[in-house]
This record gives structure tokens, sequence and C-alpha cells, in this order.
């Protein structure tokens, strides 16, 4: 009998310390080494190696080309024309004119070099030039329409805005990513404690049901005890099978989100997650007042959103210059200087007295305006109406942003309350179990009310690890909605 009180005692230290958090030396899915996977090495790691993070760096890296492109329109510009006509034995004309074309990006000035040669039977007096060629130097200046701004400079503005919607978009998704990777980590860490707690709660049942056994086959207690603990073991063996496919599916979601570079080509390439690395242990910090009141006045000031509607106010802005301009009335003046013609058989001495010279010249002078302005005053006025609505919109934006960070900020506050009730409530829990324990080992309790205990703390630990999870969620959820990187 004294043999049989001791093994009593040694079984019920056995299950107060698994119970309490021990953790057993042969356990099944078990590793004797780990390795913490912390959510902060998880964020850089993301930032810094995830394929859809670097995809996004390319979105300024296009726009930069788009305003390359819009650069094109003021490229010099080489052109050569020949034209030549034969009828029968006679040449009646032999025309050729090359030279180039400079635009000015200053005040939409276009600076042009030309060179012609022409000869024949029926040329046109007009394209008369002496027999070396006529050379001359000339400049395009809109005096109306155009001086200010024109669609050449108008494209290049809007190409160098549009990198600022572009890193606007990057921003967003980078934090979208971080957003989806910081849910999917801590749904990892809910599927692990799951699985710990789970373990203990079945190892704890299966330590009981070999204790009672004994004690059956010794007649200490009825049999029936025995099928009630067998039960229980089953039932938490199924729990504890269920745990470790949910573990193991929620850490193939997170390899989605873990990469690392090749270190010779730089190109991205999927890592595994080995069972023996497991997320961190989380505790509760409070989010401070303070945090709040960065976080609007960041969202303010450099949310995506924000900012893609700012730059497309900039945008509008400058293309309702660009139609007020297109009102005036188009007025250009075209002057050239001309090579002085040399004596029959001198060539050009362009550093004396053949030089360009005022004397020899061309000018013209265009004048375009239609009468109505119909076009033009109606693109003007929708541009106006495309300004009010972005102004409108900015505001509303801006006002839903504040409100949405407000409610993330509310949901947070209310499950750090809940956290810390529930940490209370564990507590309070794993001290009646502990009660009806020690009454139990006095023979004043059942094994029905110790399983009820002990299935009541765990339920309540899982939901403490649910609310946890929820909270870090949230705190992500914050974050993003904000518009600043998580991490």
């Amino acid at each position: 009998m004294r043999a049989l009180i001791v093994g009593i005692g040694v079984l019920m230290g056995c299950l107060f310390s698994l119970m309490l958090g021990a953790q057993p030396k042969q356990a099944p899915g078990t590793d004797t080494a780990t390795i913490v996977f912390s959510a902060a090495d998880f964020y850089q790691a993301v930032s810094e190696h995830h394929p859809i993070v670097r995809q996004a760096s390319l979105l300024t890296d296009e726009a930069k080309q788009a305003v390359l492109q819009a650069r094109g329109a003021f490229d010099p510009k080489l052109f050569s024309a020949y034209d030549r006509k034969e009828f029968g034995q006679s040449l009646y004309y032999s025309k050729w004119q090359s030279g180039v074309t400079i635009p000015v990006l200053p005040g939409g000035i276009d600076l042009k070099m030309t060179y012609d040669q022409n000869y024949g039977q029926y040329l046109n007096p007009e394209d008369n030039v002496p027999s070396s060629g006529l050379a001359a130097l000339g400049v395009r200046v809109p005096i109306g329409q155009g001086l200010l701004i024109d669609a050449r400079r108008n494209a290049l503005r809007q190409a160098q805005l549009a990198i600022n919607l572009a890193e606007a978009d990057r921003l967003k998704l980078i934090n979208k990513t971080l957003y989806d990777a910081a849910k999917t980590y801590w749904e990892w860490y809910l599927a692990h404690q799951q699985y710990r707690l789970i373990r203990e709660g079945y190892l704890v049942a299966d330590v009981r049901f070999q204790g009672l056994r004994q004690r059956a086959l010794l007649g200490d207690v009825a049999t029936i005890d025995t099928t009630e603990a067998l039960i229980t073991v089953q039932d938490r063996l199924v729990q504890f099978q269920q745990a470790q496919v949910d573990l193991q599916n929620a850490r193939l979601r997170l390899t989605v989100f873990v990469w690392k570079s090749d270190e010779r080509t730089g190109t991205p390439q999927p890592l595994d997650i080995p069972h023996t690395v497991v997320p961190q242990v989380v505790s509760l910090d409070l989010v401070h007042e303070s945090v709040l009141q960065q976080l609007l006045q960041r969202a303010s000031e450099q949310h995506p959103e924000l900012l893609k509607l700012t730059t497309k106010g900039r945008q509008l802005a400058l293309e309702e210059r660009f139609q007020r301009s297109l009102v005036q009335p188009q007025i250009a003046l075209q002057a050239s200087l001309l090579s002085r013609t040399p004596q029959a058989g001198v060539g050009y001495d362009w550093t004396s007295y053949y030089a360009f010279r005022p004397d020899n010249h061309k000018i013209s002078l265009e004048l375009n305006f239609p009468l109505f302005l119909r076009k033009e005053r109606g693109k003007l006025r929708q541009i106006q109406v495309k300004t009010q609505q972005l102004a409108l919109e900015q505001q509303q934006t801006g006002r839903m942003i504040a409100n949405d960070v407000q409610a993330a900020w509310n949901e947070v506050k209310a499950l750090e309350k809940q956290l810390a009730v529930q940490q209370q409530t564990v507590v309070n829990q794993r001290t009646l179990l502990q009660a009806e324990q020690q009454k139990f080992e006095l023979g004043e309790s059942s094994l029905f009310l110790v399983n009820s205990r002990e299935s009541k703390l765990i339920d309540l630990q899982l939901k403490l690890e649910e609310l946890r999870t929820k909270h870090q969620k949230a705190i992500a959820a914050l974050w993003y909605i904000a518009g600043t990187r998580l991490g």
C-alpha cells in the first residue's frame, strides 16, 4: 500500500509539471533544438529579398524611362531631302537640302541650320542658289501660344510627375506585401501555439491514462475510470493530429514570403522553413497614445493614396496651364541668316567676308487662331471640372484614412484589454485545476471534473493565443492602414 501511495504521488507530480508548462524529455513531434525566427527578422527578409518587393522598385525605374522618352522630343534631329526630275534628255531640277534642328528647352525655341544645293533647267527661281550651295542659320520663336509652355514641355513635366505616382504605387505594393506577410507569420504563430498546447494536453491525458491503468490492475480504482481516461486520450490525439497538419500548412504558407538572393546572379530563390524553426514568444506590449498621433500625422503627409492624389492634382494644374496657352493665338516668328553669295568660281570663306551677314536673311511670320475656340475652351473647362472632382476626392480620402486609422487603433486597444483579462482568466483556471488535482488525490473529486477543468484550461489558453494573434494582426493592420511600412 505504501508503494501504491508513492506511485500515485509520482504520477500526480508528473501531471502537475506538465500542466504548469514543463516540457517532457521525450515527446512526439518535438525537437531537442529549435531556432527562433522573430517577426523583425522575417519582415527584414521580406523587405530585402521578396520578388514582389523587388518588382515594386521597378515601377520607379519604368517611370524614369518614360521621362527619358519625353526628353527625346528635345533631341537634335538631322534631316536630308533629295528631289530630282529628268524628262527625256533634260534635267528639270535637282534639289538637295540637309540640316539639323536643335530644340531649346526653356522657351520652346527651335534652332535650325540648313544647306541647300539646287540646279536644273526648269528649277523654280525661288530655289536658285549659288553653284557652291546656300547655307542658312535660323531660329523659330513662338510669340503667343507655346511661348511659356507647349506640348513637348507639358509631356516632359507630366512624365516627371509620374515618377511620384510610381513611387506611391511602389510604397503601396511594398506595404501590402509586408501586411500579407505579417498576417501569415502570426497565423503560423497561432498554429504553432495550438500545436504546442494540444500536444501538452495529449501528453497529460496519456500519462494519466497509463497511471490509472496501473492502479486499475492493482484494484485501486474502477476499470471504468480507465475507459474515461482513454476516451480523453483518443479525443486529444485526434486534435493533436489535426494541429500537426495545421502547423505544416501554416509553415508552407509562410514559405511564400521567405526568399534569399543568389550570391552570383542576385535572383531571388525560395527557401523552405525546417520544422526546427519556431516563431517568437509574444508578450503584451502596449501601444502608446503617442503612436496614434504619429501615425495620423504620417498618414496625412505620406500615405500612398494621398500622395497619388496630390501628384494627380499637380498634373491637372500643369495640364490646365497648357490648355490655357492653347486659347492664345498661334504666332511664330522665323528668321534665318543666309550665307553671302560668292563670286563665280570662288568658294566660301566662313571666317571672313563670306560669313553670315545681316543683309542676307529670310523672315517669316505665321498666325493661326480659331474664331470660336470651342475645342480649346471645352478642354480647359473639362480640366477645371476634373480638378474640382479631385479636390473633393482628396478631402474624402483623407477623412476616410484618418477614420480607418482611428478604427484600427480602437481595435488594438480593445484587444489589449481583452488580453489582460484573458491572461488573468488563464491564471485563475490553472489555480482551479491545481485545486481540483489536490482534491482528486485526496479522493474528494472525480476524474471527470479533473478532465473538465483541464480541458477548460486548454481552451482558455488557446483563446489567449488567438487574442495574441489578433492583437499582432491588428497592429500590422494599423500600420498598413496608415500607409506606413511595417517592421
